[in-house]
């Protein structure tokens, strides 16, 4: 059976990809993008199945007219896709909080307006998925990337508490946390910040220089991602979590075993932090 999925920052990168595979294969699409006038071409030839709108996932108002205005051509919601997103480079201290705080806006807050728009309908149909696009910064922070990976932890938080509320009503949370793939994520679209502190060019500094220096290389393939969150979305038992790429899977692996270490390396002191037994 056609779904209807509603999919947030089409115009480019996994929302473009995702929203070209899932109309490909015969759903109903609410293409959605800051610029409709980017994502017209996604929708072309298949009318009778797209929908697009205008939505600045920061607006509360967009939000709230885009939801009503896809659930009056098509009845429902089945899958929400929040994939706006925004990057910023920087070290910790060289971070401009201004912009920090829209990234927030963003990748957080709007993310959280989105789901709460959608869920009155998922629960009264007790059947929907609601998909957060996260990153593997979202499990594994790295330098450079302290505020970029502080909003993904949080989306982490936010859909793992919610799968747990939801799930008893049919609805389903899945996190997706791709690592480095041919989007424009590390070239034109996030922030950098404008302070450089000479201090952090081993760390911080090196690594954006790297991350930056291979944008247009990265082994990921956006269209290869679309298919593999469709196929979690319909899976019987799909999962909490998606790792997308090897580098995701590897940087994953990784921070389970620094995990590892530093718990049982100190479990008798964090044991030991409780009232003796009586």
């Amino acid at each position: 059976m056609p779904q209807t999925w509603l999919i947030t920052g089409c115009s480019t990168g996994f929302g473009r990809a995702l929203a070209q595979h899932v109309v490909a294969l015969g759903h109903n699409v609410v293409v959605t993008a800051r610029n409709p006038a980017q994502i017209a071409d996604i929708a072309a030839g298949h009318a009778e199945r797209t929908l697009v709108l205008k939505l600045d996932v920061t607006r509360e108002a967009d939000i709230t007219e885009a939801v009503q205005a896809a659930e009056a051509r098509f009845g429902r919601i089945d899958v929400l896709v929040n994939n706006a997103g925004v990057g910023y480079f920087g070290a910790f201290e060289e971070s401009d909080m201004g912009a920090v705080r829209a990234m927030f806006e963003t990748n957080v807050w709007g993310l959280a307006q989105m789901s709460r728009a959608v869920l009155p309908g998922m629960r009264r149909r007790r059947t929907g998925t609601i998909v957060n696009i996260s990153s593997i910064g979202g499990l594994r922070a790295l330098p450079s990337l302290s505020f970029y990976a502080a909003s993904k932890f949080a989306v982490e938080a936010l859909s793992e508490s919610l799968s747990r509320e939801v799930a008893p009503l049919g609805i389903k949370v899945l996190i997706v946390e791709p690592g480095p793939f041919r989007t424009d994520w590390a070239g034109r679209s996030p922030g950098h910040a404008g302070t450089v502190i000479d201090d952090y060019a081993d760390t911080a500094g090196a690594f954006r220089r790297t991350i930056t220096g291979y944008d247009g290389q990265q082994p990921g393939d956006p269209e290869r991602a679309a298919r593999a969150i469709v196929m979690a979305v319909n899976a019987t038992e799909p999962p909490l979590r998606l790792l997308l790429g090897k580098a995701a899977l590897a940087g994953a692996r990784e921070k389970l075993a620094e995990l590892r270490t530093d718990f049982d390396a100190w479990a008798a002191v964090t044991e030991g932090a409780d009232f003796p037994a009586a």
